[in-house]
């Protein structure tokens, strides 16, 4: 089989051809011209920005690919689903709010935006794939029933998955909130009582009830209610809400690929990845932290699977940042996201994508 392409383009910018424009150039080159758009839904998929993150695309990529996309007669809207946890994307109305706050709107973008499961992160369809892991996907309906997806993805790290790309983007990113419990379901977070002080903010942001203050003033957490949506360990102040790494993590990743799958089967895609401010977890945090890397660029491809080994490739191969490094080596050559989170194995969900055929491993590098 012959390796699939992935097209690059570095950050240098002249007068003569800014970043925008080099991005139309990288994704034309990749296949945008070969997709017919014609009359098509076209879900622009994208991740809208936590308040208080600013790591998330610029919504400028966007409105450019929502142009592209009117140009060729097709029908772009920009879309995300609903979040497990508590925060300003949980549901439909602040979702809206947040994206048109972080500027994902009709007036910037040129193109409407829609919430991918509704309201309340009910409105799916179940995508029948039959899996190791899944046998239904259930995925936002304003993204199961496009015509074209186009996904738009920030590459950084994630403290479950080693990084998020691609495959991050389409398999948890386009889950209902069903889906994402089915997901993240067998992940369960601990409490590390040591260090609990009782404060009560797991107990009261824990959408299920699951997390509860013992009369030793620690709090517990019902396995049987727990989604392992993870909100405890995003609230908690003293490291006491733990995620529990090893192979359940690596059954999180594994159910990505497979929703991703589900995701991409039978439609023409295409997959952006931005190489820049790689910071070292998700952008659904309130915060983001220091880049990792340097910004390195923009790569594109059809293959998602190909796209996301070729950026992670890339971020090893460059040295890291200053904050990182260790005297006298710059980290040329080591994997930046396990530094960041030392018990996760990125290479778990790309290599179960590749053998359920939601792309390939191998790839060719096409610097333009």
């Amino acid at each position: 089989m012959e390796p699939s392409e992935v097209y690059f383009t570095d950050m240098h910018s002249t007068p003569s051809l800014n970043l925008l424009k080099k991005m139309e150039r990288l994704v034309r080159a990749a296949g945008f011209d070969k997709i017919e758009f014609n009359r098509k839904m076209t879900a622009l998929k994208v991740h809208f920005g936590e308040p208080g993150n600013l790591a998330y695309l610029r919504p400028n990529f966007a409105a450019r690919i929502a142009r592209m996309v009117r140009d060729k007669g097709g029908k772009p809207y920009l879309t995300d689903c609903n979040t497990l946890y508590y925060g300003e994307r949980a549901n439909g109305p602040d979702h809206l709010e947040t994206a048109f706050t972080n500027g994902y709107n009709p007036l910037s973008a040129g193109c409407h935006v829609v919430i991918g499961d509704g309201i309340k992160g009910t409105d799916y369809r179940e995508i029948e794939v039959n899996l190791e892991y899944t046998g239904k996907a259930m995925i936002g309906t304003a993204i199961a029933d496009a015509d074209i997806i186009i996904s738009l993805n920030h590459f950084k790290g994630h403290e479950q998955t080693g990084f998020g790309g691609a495959l991050k983007n389409l398999g948890m990113g386009c889950a209902s909130v069903g889906g994402k419990l089915c997901l993240h379901s067998g992940n369960p977070p601990v409490i590390y009582e040591k260090n609990c002080t009782g404060c009560n903010m797991c107990v009261i942001n824990c959408a299920h009830d699951a997390v509860h203050l013992g009369a030793d003033r620690k709090a517990h957490i019902d396995n049987d209610k727990c989604t392992g949506c993870g909100q405890c360990v995003a609230v908690c102040q003293h490291d006491a809400a733990r995620v529990v790494w090893g192979s359940d993590g690596d059954t999180l990743s594994r159910k990505i690929a497979e929703y991703t799958y589900a995701v991409i089967r039978d439609k023409p895609c295409l997959h952006v990845n931005f190489i820049m401010d790689v910071s070292p977890d998700c952008d659904c945090w309130g915060h983001n932290d220091i880049p990792l890397v340097a910004d390195i660029g923009i790569a594109a491809s059809t293959d998602p699977v190909a796209l996301d080994k070729a950026c992670a490739d890339m971020v090893t191969a460059v040295p890291a940042a200053w904050h990182l490094r260790e005297k006298d080596n710059d980290l040329c050559g080591t994997d930046k996201f396990r530094l960041a989170h030392g018990n996760t194995d990125w290479n778990t969900a790309l290599g179960h994508a590749e053998k359920i055929g939601a792309g390939s491993l191998s790839y060719k590098l096409i610097k333009l």
